[in-house]
């Protein structure tokens, strides 16, 4: 069966917690959140300065030129992409100040506004060259300021204040609070990356066990059927009433195996461990095995599921890669082990399957060990007992 045909949101590959379009959702209503609480803030402000200070349809336009860079600016700011327009719209409030200066009467706080702003918003921005960049634009506020300083009639505090140190100080302000904001952004931004390599992983481990459980199912049926055929092939014409019975025990065994592998697609597949200690002793005494089974307790209910796929895997690499005459199955209240003869040598062969067994079993805080003592193969999967309810104080 190809797995990929198992419906939406109930495949073997559950959508990811986190993926690139949640990512971008997160971004678009961050963006969103920002446009509808600072842009009009700063439209307001702008408009506020320009409305107070403006005295002539000149000075309107100029001013409102500035204002429009900042809005440009701060749009393409809540995007990421300021550095696409940081030159212009520089431009545009650098050449808006010096006006101010020169060619307005009055204080010039309206001219400077757009410059401020949009230094701000580009120096943080830049890949390099920050400090440089933050101490220009500063240096040219404080020179265009002294320039129109220097040619008033008679300077005093408050056009050294007005024109100088009040426009260079809330420029330097602006551009150092935008510091720490790229920084948010910045981890913001590490965060959103580290929820998508987590989700990246998830899926992969989840391919992971499916490929694993896929394996369990298929590789044990279709060893078990190979078995059955060579059976059959040698009673062929002796005992055609064992060939029948052959030919419908794969039969059976090959339509359970479609059932399961439908059930893994969907995620409803969980392993029956009475049926699978009972399918092991007729499978092992099949191929010639004694085979002694020691129930000694049941199983918690959250290991039943794994003891019983590390129950099959083992019984079929009995099957593969022994020669084994007796075997011995313990099942206990928290733990399971098998024990067989037949090994060839002290080298324990590479066995993948229970590998990956092992993970799944430490990740539920059990351990599966698979070793070699006197002679015997033995593969032992034990689960932490569970801790006793704890006795009402009198």
């Amino acid at each position: 069966m190809n797995a990929g045909s198992a419906r939406p949101g109930r495949g073997p590959f559950p959508a990811a917690p986190w993926s690139p379009s949640a990512t971008r959702l997160s971004r678009r209503r961050f963006r969103t959140l920002n446009l509808s609480m600072m842009l009009p803030l700063l439209v307001a402000v702008g408009v506020f300065m320009l409305v107070r200070q403006a005295q002539t349809l000149l000075d309107v336009v100029v001013l409102g030129l500035g204002i429009v860079a900042v809005v440009v600016a701060f749009e393409r700011w809540t995007v990421g992409e300021i550095t696409r327009v940081a030159l212009p719209c520089l431009l545009v409030a650098a050449a808006v100040w010096p006006y101010g200066v020169l060619a307005m009467d009055g204080d010039p706080q309206a001219a400077y506004y757009s410059l401020a702003v949009i230094g701000g918003m580009s120096v943080a921005q830049l890949p390099r060259h920050r400090a440089a960049a933050a101490v220009g634009i500063a240096a040219y506020v404080a020179a265009v300021g002294a320039l129109g300083l220097a040619r008033a009639a008679d300077p005093g505090v408050d056009e050294l204040l007005g024109n100088v140190v009040i426009p260079t100080g809330i420029t330097v302000v602006l551009i150092g609070l935008m510091f720490p904001n790229k920084g948010f952004y910045d981890v913001m931004a590490e965060l959103e990356e580290a929820r998508e390599r987590d989700a990246e992983l998830a899926v992969v481990r989840e391919r992971m066990r499916f490929a694993s459980d896929l394996h369990d199912i298929q590789g044990h049926t279709l060893h078990v059927v190979k078995l059955k055929i060579a059976l059959a092939q040698k009673l062929l014409h002796s005992d055609t009433a064992r060939v029948e019975q052959e030919l419908a025990e794969m039969y059976t065994l090959v339509g359970d195996t479609i059932a399961q592998t439908k059930e893994l697609a969907y995620g409803q597949r969980k392993l029956n461990l009475s049926a699978e200690l009972e399918n092991a002793r007729n499978l092992l005494e099949a191929a010639g095995m004694r085979v002694r089974v020691d129930r000694r307790a049941e199983a918690g209910a959250g290991a039943t599921d794994l003891l019983a796929q590390v129950l099959r895997e083992t019984t079929t690499n009995i099957l593969r890669h022994s020669r084994a005459t007796l075997v011995r199955i313990e099942l206990t209240g928290h733990g399971l082990t098998v024990v067989n003869d037949g090994v060839a040598d002290d080298t324990l062969p590479e066995l993948r399957g229970l590998a990956t067994l092992r993970r799944r079993v430490a990740d539920d805080g059990g351990e599966l060990t698979v070793r070699i003592e006197d002679g015997r193969f033995v593969t032992a999967a034990v689960f932490p007992a569970p801790a006793p309810a704890a006795t009402p104080a009198p």
